[in-house]
């Protein structure tokens, strides 16, 4: 556990080096299926600027929601960012933050813009088509995450002595490595998601994922031994989280029925007019 590299004399440890490629991973796969999906030249740039800065305060975001938890449990200790996180904390951040960047951008900033603008985009695409694509970009990202977790040895699993345990030095002995399972069903489900998007044409990419991964991530947490915090009652802050990732991917794949029909109706309409 923390292997470092050295790039040019500077050390670099494995798991910012696993978040990179998952990063880069991630806004290559957006950006190829983006075009591919037709949007146009400018909406891609920004809605890849968007996801940037998205990331970026996702990551401080999930900083503010570890600190939260630390100090749910123990007030007496005070409200200090220690620089760990928690994906779920990040994940619900960076959404809040690209959505509300989207929705400042195309309905106050680029109907501002004078044609010719360089921040001007025609945003061909709505946000609803983002909701096919998001999912599979995040799954990609938090796949090649959880592989830096297990070099850099957080978000360790119970001890364990079998053939498949690997040394933890956050734990002091073998543990499980539920960093690699959980990478396994990233990549699997990322697949999954692929085949949904660009095979079936399906539209419940964002329902199936957040189900799958909260309830994945519900079960997990019974394997894992590191120490998370506590937010309610039994149940670990990502157990918290999961539960509503699952009631909010239930939530979503009837709005989005609900909102595309209504999307089609006007079409008719307008095909009628």
């Amino acid at each position: 556990m923390y292997p470092t590299l050295e790039v040019f004399g500077f050390p670099i440890d494995l798991y910012t080096v696993w978040i990179v490629i998952g990063i880069i991973a991630c806004l290559i796969f957006t950006i190829f299926t983006m075009k591919k999906c037709g949007y146009s030249s400018t909406a891609s740039d920004t809605i890849i600027i968007i996801g940037i800065l998205a990331i970026i305060l996702g990551f401080l975001i999930g900083m503010v929601f570890q600190a939260l938890y630390d100090f749910i449990e123990n007030p007496s200790a005070g409200f200090k960012i220690s620089g760990s996180m928690t994906f779920l904390g990040g994940l619900i951040g960076g959404v809040i933050v690209f959505v509300g960047l989207y929705f400042l951008y195309v309905y106050v900033i680029n109907p501002r813009l004078k044609d010719g603008n360089f921040f001007k985009s025609d945003m061909n695409k709505g946000i609803w088509y983002l909701l096919r694509i998001a999912p599979i970009s995040i799954t990609i990202a938090h796949g090649f995450g959880r592989i830096g977790c297990l070099f850099a040895g957080c978000c360790y699993g119970k001890e364990s002595h079998e053939w498949y345990s690997v040394y933890s030095n956050n734990a002091g002995h073998n543990v499980i490595p539920v960093q690699l399972y959980e990478a396994i069903f990233l990549f699997v489900l990322s697949g999954v998601l692929i085949l949904m998007l660009f095979k079936f044409k399906s539209k419940d990419e964002m329902a199936v994922y957040l189900v799958s991964y909260g309830i994945w991530r519900f079960v997990i947490e019974f394997f894992r031994d590191d120490h998370r915090g506590s937010l309610v009652g039994n149940l670990t802050p990502s157990q918290f989280w999961s539960i509503i990732m699952v009631i909010g991917g239930i939530a979503v794949f009837f709005l989005y029925r609900y909102f595309d029909k209504k999307f089609e109706d006007k079409q008719k309409e307008t095909q009628v007019q």
